[in-house]
Protein backbone atom coordinates (compact mmCIF):
# COMPACT_ATOMS: atom_id res chain seq x y z
CA UNK A 1 0.00 0.00 0.00
CA UNK A 2 1.17 3.50 -0.78
CA UNK A 3 1.71 6.72 1.13
CA UNK A 4 -0.46 9.21 -0.77
CA UNK A 5 -0.79 12.98 -0.56
CA UNK A 6 -4.14 14.30 -1.79
CA UNK A 7 -4.64 18.01 -2.53
CA UNK A 8 -8.20 19.25 -3.09
CA UNK A 9 -10.91 17.69 -0.91
CA UNK A 10 -14.03 19.17 -2.49
CA UNK A 11 -17.10 17.50 -3.98
CA UNK A 12 -15.01 15.18 -6.13
CA UNK A 13 -11.72 15.01 -4.26
CA UNK A 14 -13.11 14.01 -0.89
CA UNK A 15 -14.92 10.83 -2.01
CA UNK A 16 -11.96 9.91 -4.21
CA UNK A 17 -9.63 10.20 -1.21
CA UNK A 18 -12.06 8.15 0.87
CA UNK A 19 -11.88 5.32 -1.66
CA UNK A 20 -8.10 5.33 -1.48
CA UNK A 21 -8.36 4.93 2.29
CA UNK A 22 -10.85 2.08 1.85
CA UNK A 23 -8.34 0.39 -0.46
CA UNK A 24 -5.78 0.40 2.36
CA UNK A 25 -3.61 3.35 1.36
CA UNK A 26 -2.40 5.90 3.90
CA UNK A 27 -3.68 9.26 2.70
CA UNK A 28 -2.67 12.72 3.90
CA UNK A 29 -5.05 15.34 2.57
CA UNK A 30 -4.97 19.12 2.24
CA UNK A 31 -7.62 21.66 1.31
CA UNK A 32 -7.89 25.42 1.77
CA UNK A 33 -11.32 24.77 3.27
CA UNK A 34 -10.70 23.57 6.83
CA UNK A 35 -14.19 22.06 7.03
CA UNK A 36 -13.32 19.75 4.15
CA UNK A 37 -10.10 18.73 5.91
CA UNK A 38 -12.08 18.01 9.09
CA UNK A 39 -14.49 15.74 7.20
CA UNK A 40 -11.53 13.97 5.65
CA UNK A 41 -9.98 13.35 9.07
CA UNK A 42 -13.29 11.94 10.30
CA UNK A 43 -13.18 9.47 7.43
CA UNK A 44 -9.80 8.11 8.47
CA UNK A 45 -7.46 10.40 6.59
CA UNK A 46 -4.58 12.46 7.96
CA UNK A 47 -5.40 16.16 7.63
CA UNK A 48 -2.46 18.40 6.72
CA UNK A 49 -2.47 22.07 7.67
CA UNK A 50 -0.23 23.10 4.77
CA UNK A 51 0.33 22.00 1.19
CA UNK A 52 3.92 20.93 1.70
CA UNK A 53 2.90 18.75 4.67
CA UNK A 54 0.59 16.73 2.39
CA UNK A 55 3.40 16.20 -0.11
CA UNK A 56 6.41 15.42 2.04
CA UNK A 57 7.23 11.72 2.11
CA UNK A 58 4.36 10.77 -0.21
CA UNK A 59 5.06 8.13 -2.85
CA UNK A 60 2.11 9.45 -4.87
CA UNK A 61 0.64 12.98 -4.91
CA UNK A 62 -2.84 13.48 -6.36
CA UNK A 63 -4.43 16.85 -7.06
CA UNK A 64 -8.10 17.61 -7.79
CA UNK A 65 -8.41 21.36 -8.36
CA UNK A 66 -10.89 23.79 -9.97
CA UNK A 67 -8.90 25.36 -12.82
CA UNK A 68 -5.61 25.58 -14.67
CA UNK A 69 -4.45 28.58 -12.64
CA UNK A 70 -4.92 26.58 -9.43
CA UNK A 71 -2.91 23.69 -10.85
CA UNK A 72 -0.06 25.98 -11.89
CA UNK A 73 -0.04 27.62 -8.47
CA UNK A 74 -0.16 24.37 -6.49
CA UNK A 75 2.56 22.66 -8.51
CA UNK A 76 4.91 25.54 -9.33
CA UNK A 77 4.74 27.89 -6.35
CA UNK A 78 7.43 28.05 -3.67
CA UNK A 79 6.57 25.27 -1.22
CA UNK A 80 4.32 23.67 -3.85
CA UNK A 81 4.12 20.10 -5.10
CA UNK A 82 7.27 20.11 -7.22
CA UNK A 83 9.32 21.73 -4.46
CA UNK A 84 7.97 19.42 -1.75
CA UNK A 85 7.74 16.04 -3.48
CA UNK A 86 10.25 13.40 -2.52
CA UNK A 87 12.62 11.93 -5.10
CA UNK A 88 10.86 9.48 -7.39
CA UNK A 89 7.33 10.49 -6.42
CA UNK A 90 4.50 9.97 -8.91
CA UNK A 91 2.28 12.98 -9.56
CA UNK A 92 -1.34 12.59 -10.71
CA UNK A 93 -3.45 15.61 -11.60
CA UNK A 94 -7.11 14.60 -11.82
CA UNK A 95 -8.36 18.15 -12.41
CA UNK A 96 -10.07 19.12 -15.66
CA UNK A 97 -7.98 21.97 -17.08
CA UNK A 98 -6.62 23.37 -20.34
CA UNK A 99 -4.20 21.22 -22.32
CA UNK A 100 -1.48 23.90 -22.33
CA UNK A 101 -1.31 24.02 -18.53
CA UNK A 102 -1.29 20.22 -18.26
CA UNK A 103 1.68 20.02 -20.60
CA UNK A 104 3.53 22.91 -18.96
CA UNK A 105 3.26 21.38 -15.50
CA UNK A 106 4.24 17.93 -16.82
CA UNK A 107 7.34 19.47 -18.43
CA UNK A 108 8.26 21.15 -15.15
CA UNK A 109 7.83 17.83 -13.34
CA UNK A 110 10.14 16.17 -15.86
CA UNK A 111 12.81 18.82 -15.22
CA UNK A 112 12.51 17.87 -11.55
CA UNK A 113 12.87 14.18 -12.52
CA UNK A 114 9.36 13.39 -11.32
CA UNK A 115 6.90 11.20 -13.22
CA UNK A 116 3.52 12.80 -13.89
CA UNK A 117 0.20 12.01 -15.55
CA UNK A 118 -2.85 14.15 -16.23
CA UNK A 119 -5.90 12.04 -15.37
CA UNK A 120 -9.19 13.95 -15.64
CA UNK A 121 -12.31 12.00 -14.77
CA UNK A 122 -15.79 11.30 -16.04
CA UNK A 123 -18.61 10.04 -13.85
CA UNK A 124 -19.47 13.00 -11.65
CA UNK A 125 -20.00 12.97 -7.90
CA UNK A 126 -21.94 9.70 -8.01
CA UNK A 127 -19.02 7.99 -9.73
CA UNK A 128 -16.57 9.50 -7.25
CA UNK A 129 -18.62 8.16 -4.34
CA UNK A 130 -19.04 4.70 -5.88
CA UNK A 131 -15.46 4.40 -7.09
CA UNK A 132 -16.63 3.91 -10.68
CA UNK A 133 -14.99 6.91 -12.35
CA UNK A 134 -13.47 6.79 -15.82
CA UNK A 135 -9.93 8.16 -15.93
CA UNK A 136 -8.53 9.52 -19.20
CA UNK A 137 -4.78 9.47 -18.68
CA UNK A 138 -2.02 11.39 -20.43
CA UNK A 139 1.64 10.64 -19.81
CA UNK A 140 4.42 8.22 -20.64
CA UNK A 141 3.80 4.48 -20.73
CA UNK A 142 5.88 4.01 -17.60
CA UNK A 143 4.07 6.74 -15.66
CA UNK A 144 0.70 5.31 -16.73
CA UNK A 145 1.63 1.83 -15.49
CA UNK A 146 2.65 3.29 -12.13
CA UNK A 147 -0.55 5.31 -11.86
CA UNK A 148 -2.97 2.60 -12.95
CA UNK A 149 -3.21 0.61 -9.67
CA UNK A 150 -3.76 3.84 -7.73
CA UNK A 151 -6.47 5.01 -10.12
CA UNK A 152 -8.16 1.60 -9.96
CA UNK A 153 -8.98 2.29 -6.30
CA UNK A 154 -11.07 5.26 -7.45
CA UNK A 155 -12.38 4.22 -10.84
CA UNK A 156 -13.63 1.37 -12.98
CA UNK A 157 -12.25 2.35 -16.39
CA UNK A 158 -8.65 3.52 -16.76
CA UNK A 159 -7.63 4.47 -20.31
CA UNK A 160 -4.22 5.62 -21.52
CA UNK A 161 -4.99 8.39 -24.02
CA UNK A 162 -1.39 9.15 -25.02
CA UNK A 163 1.37 11.54 -23.98
CA UNK A 164 1.24 14.51 -21.60
CA UNK A 165 -1.94 16.55 -21.98
CA UNK A 166 -3.75 13.88 -23.97
CA UNK A 167 -5.96 12.97 -21.01
CA UNK A 168 -7.17 16.56 -20.85
CA UNK A 169 -7.67 16.65 -24.62
CA UNK A 170 -9.84 13.54 -24.59
CA UNK A 171 -11.84 14.81 -21.61
CA UNK A 172 -12.79 18.10 -23.23
CA UNK A 173 -13.66 16.37 -26.52
CA UNK A 174 -15.85 13.88 -24.63
CA UNK A 175 -17.66 16.60 -22.72
CA UNK A 176 -18.10 18.65 -25.86
CA UNK A 177 -20.04 15.69 -27.28
CA UNK A 178 -22.02 15.36 -24.06
CA UNK A 179 -22.93 19.05 -23.82
CA UNK A 180 -24.10 19.25 -27.42
CA UNK A 181 -26.01 15.95 -27.29
CA UNK A 182 -27.82 16.88 -24.06
CA UNK A 183 -29.13 20.03 -25.72
CA UNK A 184 -30.27 18.03 -28.77
CA UNK A 185 -32.05 15.46 -26.59
CA UNK A 186 -33.66 18.20 -24.51
CA UNK A 187 -34.86 20.05 -27.61
CA UNK A 188 -36.42 16.84 -28.91
CA UNK A 189 -38.35 16.24 -25.69
CA UNK A 190 -39.55 19.86 -25.59
CA UNK A 191 -40.73 19.57 -29.20
CA UNK A 192 -42.45 16.26 -28.42
CA UNK A 193 -44.29 17.90 -25.52
CA UNK A 194 -45.47 20.72 -27.82
CA UNK A 195 -46.70 18.14 -30.32
CA UNK A 196 -48.60 16.20 -27.67
CA UNK A 197 -46.27 13.18 -27.56
CA UNK A 198 -45.95 11.24 -24.30
CA UNK A 199 -42.27 11.58 -23.21
CA UNK A 200 -42.16 7.88 -22.38
CA UNK A 201 -43.28 7.04 -25.91
CA UNK A 202 -40.53 9.20 -27.40
CA UNK A 203 -37.99 7.55 -25.11
CA UNK A 204 -39.17 4.02 -25.91
CA UNK A 205 -38.80 4.68 -29.63
CA UNK A 206 -35.76 6.98 -29.86
CA UNK A 207 -33.72 4.98 -27.33
CA UNK A 208 -33.93 2.01 -29.72
CA UNK A 209 -33.61 4.02 -32.93
CA UNK A 210 -31.00 6.25 -34.56
CA UNK A 211 -31.49 8.99 -31.93
CA UNK A 212 -30.07 6.75 -29.21
CA UNK A 213 -27.23 8.31 -27.18
CA UNK A 214 -25.93 8.34 -23.60
CA UNK A 215 -27.64 11.67 -22.83
CA UNK A 216 -30.96 9.96 -23.51
CA UNK A 217 -30.54 6.39 -22.28
CA UNK A 218 -28.47 7.05 -19.12
CA UNK A 219 -29.29 10.66 -18.24
CA UNK A 220 -32.68 11.38 -19.78
CA UNK A 221 -33.61 15.04 -19.06
CA UNK A 222 -37.30 14.33 -18.36
CA UNK A 223 -38.61 12.49 -15.28
CA UNK A 224 -39.69 8.89 -15.64
CA UNK A 225 -37.90 7.01 -18.43
CA UNK A 226 -34.55 6.67 -16.59
CA UNK A 227 -35.26 6.47 -12.83
CA UNK A 228 -31.66 7.25 -11.85
CA UNK A 229 -31.39 10.46 -13.88
CA UNK A 230 -31.31 13.84 -12.07
CA UNK A 231 -34.62 14.76 -13.71
CA UNK A 232 -36.29 12.53 -11.11
CA UNK A 233 -34.86 14.51 -8.18
CA UNK A 234 -35.54 18.07 -9.36
CA UNK A 235 -32.22 18.18 -11.25
CA UNK A 236 -30.09 17.93 -8.12
CA UNK A 237 -26.61 18.00 -9.56
CA UNK A 238 -24.48 15.03 -10.37
CA UNK A 239 -22.57 17.29 -12.78
CA UNK A 240 -23.52 20.95 -12.56
CA UNK A 241 -24.33 23.27 -15.44
CA UNK A 242 -21.44 25.47 -14.28
CA UNK A 243 -19.04 22.54 -14.65
CA UNK A 244 -20.38 21.74 -18.11
CA UNK A 245 -19.93 25.38 -19.10
CA UNK A 246 -16.34 25.29 -17.85
CA UNK A 247 -15.58 22.22 -19.98
CA UNK A 248 -17.27 23.65 -23.06
CA UNK A 249 -15.20 26.82 -22.68
CA UNK A 250 -12.06 24.68 -22.48
CA UNK A 251 -13.14 22.94 -25.70
CA UNK A 252 -13.69 26.29 -27.40
CA UNK A 253 -10.28 27.49 -26.25
CA UNK A 254 -8.65 24.32 -27.57
CA UNK A 255 -10.50 24.65 -30.88
CA UNK A 256 -9.28 28.22 -31.27
CA UNK A 257 -5.67 27.35 -30.50
CA UNK A 258 -5.65 24.29 -32.79
CA UNK A 259 -7.62 25.85 -35.62
CA UNK A 260 -10.47 23.32 -35.40
CA UNK A 261 -13.99 24.37 -36.38
CA UNK A 262 -16.54 23.68 -33.64
CA UNK A 263 -19.76 25.60 -34.38
CA UNK A 264 -22.09 23.22 -32.51
CA UNK A 265 -19.87 23.41 -29.45
CA UNK A 266 -19.89 27.21 -29.70
CA UNK A 267 -23.69 27.23 -29.79
CA UNK A 268 -23.86 24.85 -26.79
CA UNK A 269 -21.43 27.07 -24.89
CA UNK A 270 -23.62 30.11 -25.50
CA UNK A 271 -26.76 28.30 -24.34
CA UNK A 272 -25.15 26.95 -21.17
CA UNK A 273 -23.74 30.40 -20.46
CA UNK A 274 -27.26 31.87 -20.60
CA UNK A 275 -28.60 29.03 -18.43
CA UNK A 276 -25.92 29.67 -15.80
CA UNK A 277 -26.43 33.44 -15.91
CA UNK A 278 -30.15 32.97 -15.30
CA UNK A 279 -29.61 30.97 -12.12
CA UNK A 280 -28.86 27.44 -13.29
CA UNK A 281 -25.23 27.19 -12.20
CA UNK A 282 -25.76 24.61 -9.45
CA UNK A 283 -28.48 22.73 -11.27
CA UNK A 284 -27.51 19.50 -13.02
CA UNK A 285 -26.49 20.19 -16.60
CA UNK A 286 -29.46 18.16 -17.87
CA UNK A 287 -31.61 20.92 -16.36
CA UNK A 288 -30.85 22.88 -19.55
CA UNK A 289 -34.24 21.52 -20.66
CA UNK A 290 -35.85 24.06 -18.30
CA UNK A 291 -34.10 26.89 -20.09
CA UNK A 292 -35.24 25.51 -23.43
CA UNK A 293 -38.82 25.39 -22.18
CA UNK A 294 -38.51 29.06 -21.32
CA UNK A 295 -36.85 30.78 -18.37
CA UNK A 296 -37.39 28.28 -15.58
CA UNK A 297 -33.79 28.02 -14.40
CA UNK A 298 -33.86 30.64 -11.67
CA UNK A 299 -37.29 29.62 -10.39
CA UNK A 300 -36.38 25.95 -10.14
CA UNK A 301 -32.80 26.36 -8.95
CA UNK A 302 -31.80 23.97 -6.17
CA UNK A 303 -31.48 26.04 -3.00
CA UNK A 304 -29.49 23.66 -0.83
CA UNK A 305 -25.99 25.07 -0.18
CA UNK A 306 -23.23 23.33 -2.07
CA UNK A 307 -19.47 23.56 -2.08
CA UNK A 308 -17.73 24.72 -5.25
CA UNK A 309 -16.87 21.82 -7.50
CA UNK A 310 -13.18 21.09 -7.85
CA UNK A 311 -12.79 19.22 -11.08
Amino acid sequence: MAQIGFVGLGNMGLPMARNLIKAGHTVTGYDLNSAASDRFATDGGVAATALDMACMGAEVIITMLPAGKDVRDVYLQRGGVLASARDGALLIDASTIDVETARAVAAAAQVNELAMVDAPVSGGMAGAEAGTLTFMVGGSDRAFERAKPILEAMGKTIVHAGGPGHGQAVKICNNMILGVSMIAVSEAFVLAEKLGIDPQKLFDIASKASGQCWAMTSYCPVPGPVPTSPANRDYQAGFTAAMMLKDLKLAQEAAKVSGARAPMSAAATALYNLFVEQGGARTDFSGIIRFLRGGEAARKETTAPQEPANN
